[in-house]
């Protein structure tokens, strides 16, 4: 019986990797043989839940703690990731943060800039430093949001770095053609995940709604990044793909 495995031996780093669609998508790609190299800024405890789960698929995982707005943690990650794990063929730029607010007066500062930091300065940082290793059929996939294309109203700067990350995708797809190395974004609608319920409060949905009345879960959303980074999606750069419920949006 042929392997229906969709990324065997490939080596993937993931931010953001140990919890939410971080997680989902860690544990899918493993399930699909690649190796994994999560990036984390806090959660500890989940981090190394998600590892021993990963490990228990028979591939190896690697944990690093840190923040990827500093460059020179970017650079130490990935020269560790490319002696161990000897490559890098996918990057999935996942992490990010946001704080609800409903009235731009009342925004802090330090807020702002923690949300630009962590959702499109960090992940231009690291996808800077992983660029060189990548070759050609390598794959770059962005977390985006619905909100980059609708707005939200209580996450002005979150919505703002969102629709950075497609511009940014879009660009560097321009850019890496030359190169062979594709770079898409997924843009989902609500998600319940450990973030949504921190910013939003604990609000569960009923799991026995159909799929398109609820938020979604993580492992919903995990197979978009899947069909990205695998070879079906072989026609597939500077796009952005829309698991979000149904809301129609242009682009």
């Amino acid at each position: 019986m042929a392997d229906t495995k969709k990324l065997p031996h490939k080596s993937v780093i993931i931010t953001g990797g140990d919890s939410g669609i971080g997680k989902a998508v860690a544990v899918l790609f493993a399930k699909h043989g690649a190796d994994i190299a999560i990036l984390y800024y806090d959660q500890e405890d989940s981090a190394g839940e998600t590892r021993n789960e990963i490990e228990a698929l028979g591939v190896r995982c690697k944990l690093f703690y840190g923040d990827v707005n500093d460059a020179d943690f970017c650079e130490s990650a990935v020269m560790d990731i490319v002696a161990d794990f000897g490559k890098i063929d996918i990057l999935i730029n996942n992490a990010g943060t946001q704080f609800r607010v409903s009235d731009i007066e009342q925004m802090e500062e330090l807020n702002i800039r923690k949300t630009f930091n962590s959702n499109i300065i960090g992940l231009i940082l690291l996808t800077k430093t992983v660029f060189p290793y990548l070759q050609q059929g390598s794959s770059i996939i962005n977390t985006t949001s619905s909100t980059a294309y609708e707005g939200h109203p209580e996450l002005l700067d979150y919505a703002a770095t969102k629709g950075a990350v497609v511009s940014f995708t879009r660009s560097l797809a321009l850019q890496a053609k030359e190169k062979g190395i594709r770079v898409n974004a997924v843009a989902p609608g609500p998600v319940a995940t450990p973030l949504t319920e921190k910013t939003f409060g604990d609000q569960p949905d009923d799991p026995d709604k159909p799929p398109l009345e609820r938020n979604a879960t993580p492992e919903e959303v995990a197979p978009t990044f899947l069909f990205l980074a695998s070879d079906d999606a072989a026609q597939f750069t500077g796009q952005v793909l829309h698991p979000n419920g149904g809301i129609i949006l242009n682009g």
